[in-house]
């Protein structure tokens, strides 16, 4: 018989104190892969959606500014020297080293003109870009051709206006492609046109009063980006719209912090649980364990049962924790997420961890107790039967 298979049956004849000592590591190894991999997957999501949020960097004309004030009264900066953006200049961009994470890139020409008695802001674009800078944009219509225009919502309930409808603007008529839904952003109250359009209409020729970019910003260095963009094109201002995205993922670190803290709480009392059910299980057998001394067994053999009986547990836990606390982990990430689906990955090298991570648990909890199970005397142990 070897001490391999005298660990396997005691444990079958201590049923009860083998499952308490199961359900404690895995209720421990559940919650730190709840934890690891709820924060895993959230992190993931905000990524994905960070990419398809729209540009996060934006290329504005450089100009200079004179600060005003009089009697002690600030009355702001009058902006001089503006060096505009040519749209030739635009293709260095794809040029910079780091031009494989740029998703798309968006000119935009801006301009007051007079519709109908009024004054509204034209915004001649690309709207090849724009599905991919504006992915929020829902349009009840067509995009516009060269004579075309589409209209805010706000601006179409001003002005009175459906698709199909005609309008002046400035001195050219054009025809109403679309309107767009509300968005709760400026884009409600602006006209938007083509880009050469809008050029000719505001008789800046080949001029772009800013530039979206969209970059890829899972793997990317997006303030990298923003330098190599400012390299190839010194007389423009390049920014980097990063403010939303350093507090979501701040919050979320934040949030990973505390559980952590929590999982590490968790993973002690079980390891306790571990502690308390394996000397519990070392003073009941005191009697075998004199018996296993008095016919041969060295104190080395009686530290290995003890041991592997905890090893057996610890595995076990450790794959249905892992089992568990990925099914937690769906359950709680739909649940925070509002309904919307998020992929949770399931790694064998995470499982292997979790494993691993009971064992050691399970292995480092039972040493006092195979310690002292080892030491016992023989006699004394004997003494009580």
């Amino acid at each position: 018989m070897t001490l391999a298979t005298i660990a396997f049956r005691n444990l079958m004849r201590r049923k009860a104190k083998a499952g308490f000592l199961l359900l404690g590591l895995v209720i421990g190894v559940a919650t730190a892969t709840a934890v690891f991999s709820m924060v895993e997957a959230m992190t993931m999501d905000i990524n994905h959606k960070l990419e398809k949020y729209g540009a996060n960097i934006l290329v504005l004309p450089r100009a200079e500014s004179l600060g005003l004030s009089y009697g002690g009264l600030s009355l702001g900066g009058v902006p001089f020297d503006v060096e505009e953006i040519r749209e030739q200049d635009l293709a260095r961009i794809h040029a910079i080293p780091n031009a494989a994470n740029v998703a798309a890139v968006g000119p935009v020409t801006l301009g007051v003109v007079p519709v109908a008695g009024r004054r509204l802001l034209l915004a001649g674009v690309d709207f090849t870009a724009a599905g991919i800078l504006k992915p929020w944009w829902r349009l009840d219509g067509d995009f516009p051709g060269a004579d075309g225009v589409i209209i805010g919502a706000e601006a179409a309930r001003t002005l009175a206006l459906d698709t199909g409808d005609s309008l002046m603007v400035g001195g050219r008529q054009l025809r109403v492609s679309g309107i767009l839904s509300p968005t709760g952003s400026q884009d409600d109250e602006l006209l938007f046109t083509r880009l050469g359009t809008a050029q000719q209409l505001l008789n800046k020729p080949g001029k772009v009063s800013m530039v979206e970019v969209a970059a890829l910003c899972t793997a990317c260095p997006v303030e990298e980006m923003v330098r190599q963009i400012a390299e190839v094109l010194p007389n423009a201002r390049v920014r980097a719209i990063q403010q939303v995205v350093k507090g979501r993922m701040e919050t979320l670190a934040q949030f990973g912090k505390l559980f952590y803290g929590i999982s590490a709480v968790v993973l002690m009392i079980g390891a306790l649980v571990v502690l308390v059910t394996m000397m519990g299980n070392v003073r009941e057998r005191t009697e075998e364990i004199g018996i296993f001394r008095a016919v041969g067994f060295r104190s080395s053999h009686v530290l290995r049962i003890v041991l592997m009986e905890a090893a057996a547990v610890s595995a076990m836990a450790g794959a249905l924790g892992y089992a568990a606390g990925i099914g937690v982990t769906h359950f709680a990430v739909r649940l925070l997420s509002g309904g919307q689906a998020v992929a949770v990955s399931i790694r064998p090298e995470m499982a292997g961890a979790a494993i691993a991570l009971a064992v050691m648990l399970g292995l480092c909890a039972s040493l006092y107790p195979a310690v002292t199970a080892a030491r016992l005397d023989p006699n004394k142990a004997l003494r009580t039967l």
